[in-house]
């Protein structure tokens, strides 16, 4: 039984990883970049308070290693301080960045095992789960289906996160840029949790998610039932997603503070 067990969270760590690291009415940036078509601004959207999220302060985007000279000029010019990659080893070292002169780079590894192969919940009950709710929406990839869910039970995902939430409440001295391959998965995702943080309605997050399919050119980049599946995760294992912010990315009022000080007019 133990070696079943480890084959089955070894098969679903696999498809985290193949996953979401596959390339694949919302604001509009100020800011294109020729290098990266699914760069953009995540703020100018409203908030159930009746704010709106600054923009030119946080920018979503995939992979910044194909920037030309007049993009990373674009990026001094818009005063990016810290570019924060989501991708793994491979995919950093295969496509470094290219970053801005004066930026700092951090890295936040979605799917690094630093922190063990550690799950919240019984990863073999999350991938059959994963596995029947996309064959149930009709999904037409069932490894993003079974990917994102696991962005929110994977325990090495949460420190990711965790460490991006961070990083862009602590920079001060500038604007925080985001990215993974695509931009539309592990950036997707980490999209959703902060707007949602920040109090933007579930409706708008996903019309924020879906812009990748006209950003990337591609109607089944991202599908809306991956995005769900992971907030369906998030009810399940904590409740609500102050909660999980809480508890699963370990963020404290002192962060999510930040956040909205920082972001919110």
């Amino acid at each position: 039984m133990r070696v079943r067990k480890l084959l089955v969270i070894g098969a679903a760590v696999t498809t985290l990883v193949s996953g979401i690291a596959a390339p694949a009415s919302a604001v509009v940036s100020a800011v294109s970049l020729e290098g990266a078509k699914n760069f953009r601004d995540i703020g100018g959207y409203p908030t159930t308070d009746g704010r709106t999220v600054r923009t030119g302060v946080v920018y979503r985007s995939n992979k910044l290693s194909h920037l030309t000279d007049a993009d990373l000029q674009r990026l001094t010019a818009s005063d990016v301080s810290l570019d924060v990659d989501l991708r793994n080893v491979q995919e950093r070292h295969d496509e470094p960045d290219r970053v801005p002169a004066g930026a700092r780079y951090q890295v936040a590894d979605v799917v690094s095992l630093a922190h063990g192969l550690r799950f919240h919940d019984n990863a073999a009950v999350t991938l059959v789960k994963a596995i029947a709710a996309g064959l149930l929406n009709g999904s037409d990839n069932l490894g993003q289906s079974i990917g994102y869910p696991f962005m929110v039970d994977f325990v090495g995902a949460d420190h990711a996160f965790g460490d991006l939430l961070r990083a862009i409440a602590a920079n001060g001295s500038g604007a925080t840029v985001f990215h993974c391959s695509a931009g539309k998965d592990r950036t997707g995702w980490g999209t959703a949790i902060l707007l949602s943080l920040l109090g933007v309605p579930r409706a708008t997050v996903e019309a924020d998610f879906l812009l990748s399919n006209d950003k990337l050119g591609d109607p089944e980049a991202v599908e809306l039932s991956w995005l769900r599946a992971a907030f369906a995760e998030v009810d399940h294992l904590y409740g609500s997603m102050d909660a999980y912010a809480r508890q699963g990315l370990r963020l404290d009022d002192a962060t999510i503070d930040a956040l909205k000080a920082r972001l919110l007019a």
